[in-house]
């Protein structure tokens, strides 16, 4: 499957239908549908279906109208996947970005991780589009203001507190991977893990491991504790070194230390 590529399409129209700022058509009858209507379409279809389901013809036909109709809302797929990313991001329109209280702020970092590794398994098909140039729709940037809420009042610069972000968000990502690709590999197999270790496991119990002295030693322990894994301890586990880390970093922000090094040649 090749990648789709979100910020391909025409990004000021992409801007305008985000915004609910594009022009209004002059003539013809007023249409049965609107553009939020066609992204929620596409969105329960990608998220029942994978995002290779997503097509313009598709959603037209969700919604009950040609498919030529739907190029009279949205210009191409590529802006749909624009709008599908904000349409699904981190809050509602209308909805107070919460208070964080600094003190608290690594049991804040932890809620906003977790939300965030909960919207990739609800919307899987995020993790296959991919991201470079931010979609800048006003769900998205909310999103982003209440991630960046979680680092306020902590003594770090603007520049720290988004690159605490990005190592946040970097990390969700990189780690709710794995249980959406062992999902998919599951339903693309038929077979569960445990149903794949137990087939395996008697030609497994012929070999000789002896050269590999401390893979048997910790593979024989983690797999009577959690056969192929367990991604929430995993997560929790990362997640709390990544928090020592920036436990380190408030500290050492609070007695004067410059935590970003100059760029080479400067």
């Amino acid at each position: 499957m090749a990648e789709e590529i979100v910020g391909r399409g025409d990004p000021i129209r992409t801007l305008e239908l985000m915004w609910g700022r594009a022009p209004a058509p002059r003539r013809g009858p007023k249409s049965r549908v609107s553009v939020a209507e066609l992204v929620a379409a596409a969105v329960a279809i990608a998220d029942a279906e994978g995002i290779d389901a997503v097509s313009t013809r598709r959603v037209a036909e969700a919604v009950g109208i040609s498919p030529m109709s739907f190029y009279t809302h949205i210009p191409d797929k590529a802006v749909l996947l624009d709008l599908m990313l904000d349409a699904v991001a981190t809050g509602q329109a209308g909805e107070e970005t919460p208070e964080f209280h600094p003190a608290n702020w690594r049991a804040n970092v932890t809620l906003v991780a977790r939300s965030f590794r909960r919207f990739y398994l609800a919307h899987p098909w995020a993790l296959q589009i991919g991201t470079h140039r931010p979609v800048l729709g006003p769900n998205t940037i909310r999103a982003y203001d209440n991630f960046l809420s979680v680092f306020d009042g902590l003594g770090l610069g603007e520049v720290e507190m988004d690159l605490c972000v990005i190592l946040v968000a970097n990390y969700v990502h990189g780690a709710v991977r794995d249980v959406v690709r062992a999902n998919m590999v599951k339903a693309q197999t038929g077979m569960s893990d445990d149903e794949w270790w137990y087939t395996i496991e008697p030609f497994l119990s012929t070999m000789d491991f002896s050269p590999y002295p401390v893979a048997s030693r910790v593979g024989a322990v983690v797999g009577e504790l959690y056969g192929l894994g367990d991604p929430d301890l995993a997560f929790d586990f990362g997640l709390e070194r990544i928090l020592d880390g920036l436990e380190r970093l408030v500290e050492g922000k609070a007695s004067g230390t410059d935590v970003i090094p100059a760029k080479a040649g400067t």
